[in-house]
This record gives structure tokens, sequence and C-alpha cells, in this order.
């Protein structure tokens, strides 16, 4: 499967998988010659953590892309923002400033039983069969005995969370919370949508309701047999674009995309998915000092402990992504992780000669090693190649722009400027 080929963990015992922090060396000039996805190093190392229900061995689809280690950063260090993410979502959250129609429903009794047939239920969920696991937890398939519908149900236990320090003043309990308040506060057509969040003070159960994609990866399989035909490319890169560039219109960097973290439903639109490393930011100050995203998609500014803007390093992801679809191999990859990071800083970007030239010159804009002279994704959606025959991405008009313009129709299914 595709997500064994891109997820990549540093070894560090039982540690690794849950963010702690780990500093590297610069990067320092080593030559290598170019490496196929389908070759297998460094391969997803994350240990299943669940303590129950865990006998499953279905399709792990990704709704919780594993955590990679920290590449950089010191939490002792003087903090680089005035408020952390946690304070600005509940500040937002008392403002009433949440971008989305109806509010996420948030249940605070959790009963567990069964069917008439045996399945374990969870309030008005009955379970179905797993369908992946990440860094902190489990995701099962349920369907709902109220409407039918399947969700995809995210289960974690907080005693195992609350006892993972992932900085020296977070756990992992942190990130998950962090995930929901940022998940509360979106709502678009290209970012999985939060239902329910269910959290019982009497139960060490946690659980987040996710709209289920019933689809694929943006990528599946491994090796150049993975790539994507240009149309299809274009069709998932205006999604992603759109998707991103609402994320951080709201001042929220997503931190690891990547097709892992990418479904596509059955009607071919791309979502993104995993908010667990995610960040949210006052204004337009994005300024981070950790990285905790995927290796091979980490931006160079990120390699080198220092700190780096979330959005451009989150345009790099963007960049690594699509040379993915339409190449199927990743651009920079080492034999080790030092040698991956030292690729991405120092080798230059390798493209075929015969590339379409308008993909070329998207590839080298937005896989620029230098942030400041880095393609935008305003940039991206104008380009020739992503505006083909479709003309350019349309601006979407959320919910709380749609409130702010008070003239507007906020009943109506029109949600494109």
């Amino acid at each position: 499967m595709f997500k064994k080929s891109f997820s990549i963990t540093i070894t560090m015992g039982c540690c690794g998988c849950f963010g702690f922090i780990r500093k590297f060396k610069r990067c320092r000039n080593q030559s290598g010659i170019k490496t196929s996805i389908s070759q297998d190093p460094l391969l997803d190392e994350t240990e299943d953590r669940e303590e129950e229900d865990d006998d499953d061995n279905d399709d792990d689809r990704s709704y919780n892309g594993d955590l990679t280690d920290t590449i950089s950063g010191d939490d002792s260090e003087v903090p680089i923002r005035a408020k952390r993410s946690e304070e600005i979502l509940m500040l937002r959250e008392e403002k009433d400033m949440i971008c989305r129609q109806f509010p996420v429903k948030e249940t605070y009794k959790a009963v567990r039983a069964e069917d008439e047939n045996g399945n374990k239920m969870v309030n008005e969920y009955v379970r179905e069969y797993k369908i992946g696991s990440g860094s902190y937890g489990k995701v099962v398939l349920y369907r709902s005995c109220v409407d039918g519908e399947y969700y995809a149900i995210k289960a974690f236990h907080k005693s195992h969370l609350q006892k993972l320090r992932v900085a020296p003043s977070e756990t992992a309990m942190t990130d998950v919370l962090r995930e929901v308040l940022i998940m509360k506060m979106l709502e678009h057509p290209n970012i999985v949508n939060l239902i329910e969040v269910i959290d019982d003070p009497e139960s060490d159960h946690f659980y987040m309701v996710l709209e289920y994609v019933e689809g694929k990866w943006v990528c599946e399989g491994s090796g150049p047999s993975c790539s994507l035909g240009e149309e299809t490319a274009r069709k998932y890169l205006r999604d992603i674009v759109s998707g991103l560039r609402y994320l951080h219109a709201h001042n929220i960097v997503h931190g690891d995309i990547k097709p892992d973290n990418l479904l596509v439903t059955r009607h071919g639109t791309v979502k993104i998915g995993d908010f667990s490393v995610s960040q949210a930011f006052e204004d337009d100050n994005d300024v981070l000092r950790r990285s905790p995203g995927t290796p091979v998609f980490t931006a160079p500014e990120c390699c080198l402990g220092l700190t780096y803007n979330g959005k451009a390093a989150d345009t790099w992801a963007v960049g690594v992504t699509l040379y993915c679809m339409i190449l199927g191999e990743y651009p920079f990859l080492g034999d080790t992780l030092q040698d991956t990071y030292d690729k991405i800083v120092n080798n230059p970007l390798v493209l075929p000669d015969d590339l379409n030239p308008q993909i070329r010159s998207l590839l080298e804009g937005l896989l620029c090693k230098d942030p400041k002279h880095r393609m935008t994704l305003a940039d991206v959606a104008q380009h020739s190649w992503v505006i083909g025959d479709d003309g350019p991405i349309p601006e979407y008009l959320c919910w709380c722009k749609r409130k702010r313009l008070g003239g507007e129709d906020l009943n109506s299914d029109n949600l494109l400027a």
C-alpha cells in the first residue's frame, strides 16, 4: 500500500513515533543517486498501541497519518508566538469565530454496548471494522443507527494520551485536543469534516466522529506505476490548493501535507485530513520552530534547526506531492534519515528532459529551496497548467466570510465567489 512507502519514521525506540524532540546536525553536502518510491528504507515503524478491539487487519486507510519525530527545535527556548494554538483556538470559539454553518456535536456520555448481532456499539454507532491506525489511536468504520450513514471514528484512550510526552510541557492529549479545536473551526468541501466529539468524563474513551471518505488515497501503490495522468493530477492539485488556501486564510498551518493525508471520494474530490500536528496563529505571523511532519515532505528550511514559516513549508509539501503524482517517486530520498535531509537541502531538483514545460515550471516554483522565492498558493492557482481548460481555482466563499458580508443569502448553496 502507498502508506507504507510514504510514511517515514525515525528509529528512536518506542518514543520515535510520538513527536519527541531530537536535534539534528546541520545538513552537509553528500552525493547520492535518484531513488524510486519503491525503495524501502526508513519505512513506517509506528507501533499499534490500541488496548482493545485490535485483532483486525483490515484496509489501512489513513485518517490520522503517522506522526514522525520532530526534526528540530527546543520547547525549552523562548516561545515564538505570544499565544499557543490552543489559546488562540479557544479565544476564537469564545468569540464565535467558527467558520461552519452548523457546530460540531459534542456528546458527554459514551455508552458501549452490543447490537442484536453481537456487534460492538458506541452510542448510536455500530462497529463495522478497523480501517486504519495513527500515532495515538485507531480509526474504525461505524454505521449510525439513526441515519444509516457510515462514519470513520478515531478512538483514543485518554489515560494513554496523557502518559505520552511529546514536548516538555505537552502530552499527546494536547495534540488530540488541538486537532479537535482546529477541526471544530473548519468547513470546506476539500477538508474532512468533523461531525461529533464523544468525551465522557466518566470514561477513559475519547472519540472523534469524522465523515467517511469511501474512496482511496491520492496515490496508491508504489514506484513509477503510481504516477497519475496529467488530467487527474491537475484535478487533485486544484482540490488540494483550494483546501489549503482556505486553511491558510484562517491562519492555520496543516504541517503534514502528503498523499497519505489526502483522501479521494468516490466522485473524485480530494479531502485533506489529519490535523494532528497543525497549528493556529493569531495573524499572518506563521513562524514555527518544531517541524513534526513527514521527512521526505519536509522543506529545506525545516531541516536546518532554524525557525521557518509554516505556510511556505506547507507549499513545499504540495510540491513534493505533485512530484509524486506526476513522476511516481520522491524528489529527494536518501538511504538514511540524515541523507534524506542532506539531499533536500543540497541536491538540485532533477526533472525528466521530456517533462511538460508547464509542469516543469510549476515544480521548480514549488520546490524552490529558498522559501522567500518559492511560489505561493495564490501563484499556483493562477499557473497556466493548473488553470488548464477549467479556469482559475474558484475562491471559496466560506461561512465566516458570508456572515461578514451580511447581505448574502446565508442559506444559499452557492459557496463559491
